[in-house]
């Protein structure tokens, strides 16, 4: 373990965007693993809101294979905690799973968790005695084969009891369900996006919606990164590139910015026009504080070229203007994820570690509707921005994360467990 943690100490010396914050000599006594190990080194730049654990430890095996192909072991729906109302709610049902094979699909609620019917514990009682964390951990681990059995209750519905058995399926970034579509406002088409995660997967379908928006001629955009917990600089970069037919070859998408004596590999990354690309006139992107790191970088982005035509509709993101390099030691399958650059768009700006809210031009308060599906035109994100494309007064968001829309559900967050993994980090609230 000694070995494990003095490699993970020597690589954040080198590599750490924030040396300066690091203790000078820390002990490995007392610490049990390496991830422990690497928040006490990393403590200092958490106290001052610049990593709050953006540094971690995973498997080489486990990020391969999830940024690969999306693959995962769960029953496959994504959830939302409200503590103080001792809630559960699913925020989305991924398609090839067996929560959504078994009728679990967003606005469902969670009332009871067992490991058989006569173990049946009340979500509410869970919450009461063991808070968040004792919900995500009558999921059981993330392995093929374990079952729950689960009361549950879709909206307007009656509670009924189903058994699922966690299985292997690969979490599609775009939704074959909702994930594109164009709606029509008022005689205007506009094009829907909801991308899930940022992994090689999104390639091909983010090609092929945008290849559908290019042959409408749309050039007003809703993009939905309300749960989006970032993933690989490529696919934002792509990202980029296909929401910009209307940007020079010379024009800056972003710029990654290591400490000095990294410089070597900063890069200044310019739009690359690709055959799918559009040209907006006006994009609304939806967001939560579960939208971090790509999500952010991608519409910070846009902000120098748009101005008052982008919006940040939903409520205040994550906060996350810092990439992550990998550094492995495959003998162990360690791989750990160190903040290493610094994103900032073509104005210079990228200091928004407490969200983006306060760095667009524009923004409209909205809540996450779980009563209807995203990209619903009745969805209340997705009418907000509806709204702001359409030139329709919205009211702006305030400070904080989850804004009080009057007549909405209590603000919820998502479910993570304690203990994170490589899904609970890219794709939050995932069980």
């Amino acid at each position: 373990m000694q070995a494990r943690q003095d490699w993970a100490a020597s690589q954040l010396r080198e590599w750490y965007l924030f040396p300066e914050t690091l203790p000078v000599n820390l002990s490995t006594a007392g610490f049990s693993s390496v991830q422990s190990y690497v928040d006490a080194l990393t403590a200092t730049a958490r106290v001052q809101g610049r990593d709050r654990f953006f540094t971690f430890v995973t498997s080489i095996a486990d990020e391969n294979a999830f940024l690969g192909t999306g693959q995962t072991a769960a029953f496959g729906f994504r959830l939302e905690i409200d503590t103080a109302a001792r809630r559960v709610l699913v925020a989305d049902g991924y398609e090839g799973a067996p929560g959504l094979a078994a009728g679990i699909d967003r606005g469902t609620e969670i009332l009871a968790i067992g490991t058989n019917e006569a173990t049946l514990r009340s979500v509410a009682s869970i919450i009461a005695s063991e808070g968040a964390s004792g919900v995500s951990a009558a999921f059981g681990p993330s392995t093929v084969g374990i079952s729950r059995v689960l009361q549950v209750a879709a909206p307007g519905r009656s509670p009924r009891t189903v058994t699922l058995t966690k299985s292997n399926f690969a979490i599609a970034p775009v939704s074959s369900r909702f994930g594109s579509r164009i709606i029509t406002d008022g005689g205007r088409q506009v094009g829907y996006l909801n991308l899930r995660t940022f992994i090689d997967p999104a390639d091909p379908a983010l090609r092929a919606a945008f290849a559908s928006f290019r042959s409408a001629g749309i050039r007003d955009f809703i993009i939905d990164f309300r749960y989006n917990g970032g993933g690989l600089l490529d696919i934002a970069n792509l990202m980029g590139d296909l929401l910009g037919d209307n940007r020079q070859a010379s024009d800056v998408f972003n710029v990654e910015t290591f400490r000095p004596e990294k410089s070597q590999f900063n890069e200044t990354r310019a739009f690359r026009r690709q055959p799918q690309s559009v040209a907006p006139l006006r994009i609304a992107f939806i967001g939560t504080d579960a939208t971090a790191s790509a999500s952010e970088l991608v519409i910070n982005g846009f902000q120098p070229y748009l101005g008052a035509s982008l919006a940040l509709v939903g409520a205040n993101t994550s906060g996350k203007p810092v990439g992550q390099i990998a550094r492995d030691r495959p003998e162990c399958d360690d791989r750990l994820r160190i903040v290493a650059f610094a994103s900032r768009n073509a104005a210079g700006r990228g200091d928004y570690f407490n969200g983006l809210a306060s760095e667009v031009t524009r923004t409209c308060r909205a809540a996450d509707d779980l009563t209807r599906q995203m990209g619903d035109p009745a969805e209340e994100s997705t009418a907000r921005a509806l709204d702001f494309l359409a030139g329709r007064v919205c009211a702006a968001i305030t400070s904080g994360t989850a804004p009080a829309i009057a007549a909405a559900p209590p603000p919820m967050t998502m479910l993570v467990p304690d203990q994170m993994g490589v899904v609970d980090r890219m794709v939050p609230g995932t069980f």
